[in-house]
């Protein structure tokens, strides 16, 4: 299903091109916008990229329709936490991976969403690692999710880190992939700059309740950082940490905020901790 988009000209004098790609319109959006039959409009009548606006011109892009990937399954439910014409935001639960692979045909994030939209394609904007939970941004439609790359989205992150950690801080070590695994990632000279934030919250014998804020996004950042410092996450096995009080790493993206791309407003979600998570920060008496 195509969607239009609307756009004002506060002031006369510009081309449609230079209005449509200020207001987050790529260029190759514009190029798909091209080929799609009245892909922008001026005042409802088709128009060239090349023409010049006038004040109060309403310029309209309809958006190519979409081509599925994923395989739907009705059968799974994922809670949302907003949703708009243009995009979804959703609790993810921590045993639940984001797109379908070989060993995850229909069970992820992605069937879905394609159960929920049947017309759409699948575009998460924030890929969260499939045992890590909480919010997860998806786009509707390119202009969306092309919008929201450029966009400032502040993630804050709960997690729980094996010994005792205290104060607040920041981690600014480089990142990069092991090599010899696919999917680990180390801490390594010449990896890539990551930087994370840190405030503890609580702590017991077992571990310390950590709020984290991410400076840079690179693959397993917090889990890597953690664990490189000796307080790998509760659960998290692939880096060093045990299972014996969680069956996966103790990390949930739980706050979310962002101006949306386009309506320019503050969103800004939570996500309450699921109950694998508060079981063990709850599971001992924590001091303060």
């Amino acid at each position: 299903m195509s969607r239009v988009i609307g756009f004002i000209a506060e002031k006369g004098g510009c081309t449609v091109k230079s209005l449509l790609r200020s207001e987050g319109v790529s260029h190759r959006l514009l190029v798909r916008l091209k080929r799609t039959e009245i892909g922008i409009a001026r005042n409802g009548v088709h128009c060239r990229s090349c023409d010049i606006t006038e004040e109060g011109d309403i310029i309209t892009i309809t958006l190519p329709e979409d081509k599925k990937t994923e395989k739907p399954n009705s059968g799974l439910y994922v809670p949302v936490v907003y949703e708009d014409e243009g995009i979804v935001i959703y609790n993810k639960s921590g045993n639940m991976p984001v797109h379908p692979s070989a060993g995850h045909r229909s069970d992820t994030l992605g069937n879905c969403f394609a159960a929920n939209y049947p017309d759409l394609s699948f575009r998460p904007v924030n890929r969260l690692d499939r045992d890590t939970s909480g919010l997860c941004l998806c786009a509707k439609d390119a202009f969306s999710a092309e919008a929201l790359q450029k966009t400032d989205i502040k993630k804050i992150y709960y997690c729980a880190a094996e010994g005792k950690i205290n104060g607040s801080g920041a981690i600014d070590l480089p990142i990069a992939r092991e090599r010899e695994s696919v999917i680990k990632r180390t801490v390594r000279e010449d990896g890539k700059r990551a930087v994370t934030h840190y405030k503890a919250l609580c702590q017991n014998d077992y571990c310390t309740f950590l709020e984290v804020y991410l400076e840079t996004g690179r693959t397993h950042q917090i889990r890597v950082h953690f664990s490189h410092l000796g307080h790998p996450l509760a659960g998290d096995d692939l880096y060093g940490g045990s299972r014996a009080h969680i069956s996966r790493q103790a990390l949930h993206c739980r706050k979310m905020v962002f101006i949306h791309p386009l309506t320019h407003e503050k969103i800004e979600v939570t996500a309450p901790l699921p109950a694998d998570i508060t079981r063990l920060i709850e599971g001992d008496k924590y001091e303060k």
